[in-house]
């Protein structure tokens, strides 16, 4: 594939996903020179608050056989208090324009494979709590899904993990002394092929769905949990607390003071009620059933922390590093816990963003309903996810 561009005869350096990153948190400011078609870029592209895209296909790069000799419009200009660097969807034909603007005199890095690179960085921040458990918080930049691993004396349990990165929980756990004894999801998801079997087959854990899995058509087999169940892993006592709005079947997981929310609270949003029924009575009876599990989780003590399943571009880090937020501290910023019912409503209903990529697939992937092969999965997941109203 390569061979299909002229070779320019100039070196460029590459720089991994996890290094731009670092580098963009420390306080970095970048360009980032998006070299894919405008559609593609368009439906997603690297974000981060300390990056600036800019897209110029790699067909403007080409002349025939001959490199076109000026640089195309829409190029940023060269900045040497900027570094600029080039992005595709497998880090190939970027690196071509990288060498392409290197031969022009621009300081350039290729991102190395590209958006798919992107999409395999994986970070985890330990979360600050009052519990005798150590809980980890993962976040993967490219789509701002989190996962958790909870290690709690010699036993483990991992919540809504991604299929993707299912061998790295189980390393993770074992590295901190671990075997993974249960792993549950708090929902059925729309926007990544869930690891919950995975990491089931890979330690022989228990997999724990919400009851309400079944009445949607679960086709493989798990010990289904109700609002009030309760679990023991190592030393810690996990309560199950039914919040459901996002989803019927929307269920959260309570370790002391840390709640996992899956999809219902956000850091900076709620849920949005319309993935699993998109007919309009549905969606309204969703929100009400949504507005309830926001003031059930208004209600809870100051101190809760708040850890569910995204983060988006702007989101706020807590001084942990961590995509979390305490109870009293999202009373006083998330609008929506101070709304009436007939507001709240209006919020979470009116102008709802686009349906994450393939999310039908993926529902049925994470139902059993619908084999998919590693690579397929993979690419299901590419693109945001867009499980906030707002």
């Amino acid at each position: 594939m390569a061979q299909q561009f002229p070779d320019l005869g100039h070196e460029v350096p590459e720089i991994t996903a996890e290094a731009l990153k670092r580098r963009l948190d420390a306080g970095e400011a970048w360009t980032l020179l998006d070299t894919r078609r405008p559609a593609d870029f368009a439906a997603w592209q690297l974000t981060h608050p300390n990056i600036e895209s800019v897209n110029v296909p790699f067909t403007a790069f080409l002349d025939g056989d001959d490199p076109a000799g000026d640089v195309p419009e829409g190029v940023p200009p060269r900045d040497a208090d900027r570094p600029l660097v080039t992005c595709c969807a497998k880090g190939i034909s970027s690196l071509y324009v990288a060498e392409f603007l290197t031969r022009a005199g621009w300081n350039v890095y290729g991102l190395a494979d590209g958006m798919e690179g992107w999409a395999r960085l994986y970070e985890s921040h330990e979360v600050d709590a009052d519990t005798d458990a150590t809980v980890h918080q993962y976040h993967r930049p490219s789509s701002g899904c989190l996962a958790y691993l909870v290690v709690s004396g010699d036993e483990a349990l991992v919540v809504d993990p991604l299929r993707a990165f299912a061998d790295r929980y189980v390393a993770d756990a074992r590295e901190h002394g671990a075997e993974v004894v249960a792993v549950v999801d708090t929902h059925v998801h729309a926007d990544h092929v869930s690891g919950v079997r995975d990491v089931a087959s890979a330690t022989g854990a228990d997999v724990l769905l919400p009851a309400g899995a079944a009445d949607r058509g679960l086709a493989f087999d798990a010990t289904l949990v109700s609002d009030g169940d309760s679990l023991d892993v190592g030393e810690s006592v996990v309560d199950v607390v039914a919040l459901p709005g996002h989803t019927t079947e929307m269920t959260g997981y309570r370790v002391d003071d840390v709640l996992f929310a899956g999809d219902s609270v956000f850091v900076d949003s709620v849920a949005r009620p319309d993935l699993e029924d998109a007919d309009e009575a549905a969606v309204e009876r969703a929100a009400r059933a949504l507005y309830e599990t926001v003031q059930s989780i208004a209600a809870m003590p100051d101190d809760t922390v708040v850890a569910s399943n995204h983060a988006g571009e702007h989101t706020p880090r807590a001084e942990d590093g961590t995509y979390t937020a305490r109870v009293g501290d999202l009373r006083e910023s998330l609008a929506a816990f101070s709304m009436d019912e007939s507001a709240f409503v209006a919020f979470v209903t009116d102008d709802l963003p686009p349906q994450p990529n393939e999310y039908q697939t993926i529902i049925a992937a994470n139902l059993g309903r619908e084999d998919v092969d590693d690579a397929e999965a993979f690419e299901l997941e590419l693109g945001p996810n867009n499980c906030a109203a707002g």
